[in-house]
């Protein structure tokens, strides 16, 4: 079992100042389970384990208790409080029957002062202690924001599943009418077919995202026209589920586009899906494009609240959000990787008295 001299901090002290350290030590004996000192307790004094082991821990809320260090032989406790002249901040137990050496605050207080070999030995200590608990204070939180991230993360995809799925339901429940016209009946199948074909769509698009690498999305030219054109009955449909109105001014223009249908597709979806988030009571989204020389530029503009400038930067970041009761911006993330993958880019402008607006230029095919 160590003595006195054996405990760092006392380790330099010369023979003279161990002896007066001995002269005001008191030696406790403590049984399993008992309170050494309590949260809120005066700063009596310093504790140093002889043997046994004991827990620190203190209150992190009205009911949750943490452990924050288990001093053993040779170790030093409730040294804070009794150098500031302040209350415990923390409780000590005896985890087993442990024997620890005690001096009182005021006879360690003048040793202090007049040992500049223990004050220093005292700051080593309390540096090296500060800094390890500034390290499982980081850790904690690390694991802490990592619990966050995949409660989000799940958030989202439940977000996601929700409205292809609520599509099927209301699709079913149509199908299933006895009176339906097998026109409405074909086009109703067709429907449920884009929305699982959606669902697995979003699924590949997750595991992607997760797996970090860039996708080979084999793209083909196709007419951008006919392209939105064949998306609208699936988006106004997702935008009446939130009773918002889907508008097109005027017709896609005509043009050749390298492009992977089922992957752009889910851009549209998202960009609307937002929009429809973030408009109380319905709304307006507006589906413009312009044509330059290289180029189709698409815009989708909503008649919410618009963006807020200093997170415009930020909303194509994984898990951002802007504005949104609930989702987290994935969508946002993978709407930007399948742009880019298409070879184009992807923003978002807010005007005055405007909603938000998000614009995608895509290229234009190269002709021979």
């Amino acid at each position: 079992m160590p003595g006195l001299e054996s405990i760092s901090l006392f380790r330099d002290l010369n023979p003279d100042e161990l002896l007066a350290l001995r002269r005001i030590t008191r030696e406790r004996q403590l049984s399993a389970g008992s309170t050494i000192f309590k949260e809120g307790d005066p700063g009596d004094g310093v504790y140093f384990v002889k043997t046994g082991r004991v827990e620190i821990s203190g209150l992190v809320s009205s009911d949750v208790r943490r452990v924050f260090f288990l001093p053993g032989p040779g170790e030093i406790f409730g040294e804070m409080a009794a150098i500031e002249h302040r209350p415990r901040s923390a409780t000590a137990t005896a985890l087993e029957a442990t024997e620890v050496y005690f001096i009182p605050q005021e006879e360690m207080l003048s040793h202090i002062k007049g040992s500049p070999a223990l004050a220093f030995s005292l700051l080593q200590l309390i540096s090296h202690r500060l800094r390890e608990f500034n390290q499982l204070h980081m850790r904690e939180m690390v694991q802490a924001e990592s619990l966050s991230v995949i409660g989000r993360f799940a958030q989202s995809i439940v977000h996601d599943l929700k409205n292809p799925l609520s599509i099927i339901g209301l699709s079913a429940e149509m199908f299933e009418l006895p009176n339906i016209s097998p026109d409405i009946r074909a086009k109703t199948q067709v429907r449920i077919r884009r929305q699982v074909a959606r669902i697995s769509d979003l699924i590949s698009d997750i595991l992607i995202f997760t797996e970090g690498k860039r996708t080979e999305v084999g793209l083909r030219p196709a007419d951008y026209r006919a392209f939105v054109l064949n998306l609208m009955d699936d988006l106004r449909a997702e935008a009446e589920l939130k009773e918002a109105q889907l508008e097109m001014p005027i017709p896609p223009p005509a043009g050749m586009i390298p492009l992977n249908p089922r992957r752009l597709n889910r851009v549209f979806h998202n960009l609307i899906h937002n929009a429809t988030e973030v408009m109380l009571n319905g709304g307006k989204i507006f589906l413009r494009f312009h044509v330059t020389e290289n180029e189709i530029i698409t815009e989708i503009e909503d008649t919410g609240p618009g963006i807020a400038p200093e997170i415009a930067d930020k909303l194509f970041q994984a898990f951002a959000t802007y504005g949104k009761t609930r989702g987290t911006g994935l969508g946002l993330s993978i709407c930007k990787k399948i742009i880019e993958d298409h070879g184009g880019r992807i923003w978002v402008r807010s005007e005055p008295d405007r909603g938000a607006i998000f614009c995608f230029a895509l290229p234009l095919a190269k002709t021979a």
